[in-house]
């Protein structure tokens, strides 16, 4: 495409991002649409993530996606906060409309079009979330937004597991316990099980946040990680005949929604995942 004056600029900003997909994405529904706009990745230290934020209003950025480790720090830079975001203490996607930078989160959206893409229902059904970090507390909100009946949070840190939990009972009145990672082992109904951990990402593919044992009692198995597409996780799934998925639907539904922020319109998701496989080798 031919940048001028008019090119509009988006982009990514985290720390590290060299693995983003989001430029392919974004930059091919850009083109795909006919659309004057550039999406590039900023790798921002914590220390400098106020200055990058005023350097947004100050080039007149249009809008960013935000990723770890910046997405719950960026919310006290911002002037104006979604509800939605509020109430998962993160933004992911921000809109600078005249200097006024609006944060939202497209994650609990992203995670529930991909189940639905699945066919898997929420409502009614038990879920066991490993982790309890920004993404996870996203995870819960959309389960709990959708009627689920209980869930079960595991993480390394019980503290952490407990405090999300808590904030689950009370914010949604769904009922929510918590445990160490290890104590996974002792639950024996799991309809969705649902990584949200890093563990099991490259390079560190033979990592499992769960065994084999707990995978093979789930009836479905649902793991954020997209790098590699199939994690040890979903290896043990896949070898006991249970459906799972990984989050690359995820991360291209919450991409759309980003996209529709900013421009007014959705891109067409069929197309977009043809040209992400397409391209996907040479930057996974």
């Amino acid at each position: 495409m031919k940048i001028d004056s008019k090119t509009k600029l988006y982009g990514l900003i985290g720390h590290p991002i060299g693995h983003s997909l989001s430029p392919l994405i974004h930059n091919y529904a850009f083109k795909s649409l006919g659309l004057n706009c550039v999406y590039t990745v900023f790798d921002v230290l914590t220390e400098k993530l106020e200055d990058a934020v005023k350097g947004v209003k100050a080039l007149g950025i249009k809008g960013f996606n935000v990723t770890v480790p910046h997405k719950e720090n960026i919310i006290k830079y911002l002037d104006v906060v979604s509800e939605e975001a509020l109430k998962i203490g993160a933004v992911n996607t921000v809109i600078n409309e005249e200097g006024v930078l609006e944060g939202y989160n497209t994650d609990v959206y992203g995670f529930i079009d991909s189940l639905k893409e699945l066919g898997e229902e929420i409502k009614g059904r038990k879920a066991v979330v490993l982790g309890a970090g920004g993404a996870s507390k996203a995870i819960c909100v959309a389960l709990a937004s959708e009627g689920i009946d209980s869930m079960v949070i595991a993480n390394r840190s019980v503290e952490r597991a407990k405090n999300l939990s808590e904030y689950v009972e009370k914010e949604f009145e769904v009922h929510c316990d918590y445990c160490s990672i290890n104590e996974v082992e002792k639950i024996q109904e799991i309809d969705m099980l649902i990584n949200t951990t890093s563990v099991g990402m490259h390079p560190n593919v033979e990592d499992s946040p769960a065994s084999e044992g707990v995978v093979s009692r789930a009836k479905f198995v649902y793991d954020l990680i997209y790098n590699p597409f199939e994690t040890a996780l979903l290896k043990h799934a896949k070898k006991n005949g249970i459906k799972y998925s990984n989050g690359l639907s995820m991360l291209l539904n919450q991409a759309n929604y980003s996209f529709k922020l900013w421009t007014g319109g959705f891109f067409d998701k069929n197309l977009v995942y043809m040209h992400l496989k397409e391209g996907i080798t040479q930057n996974l």
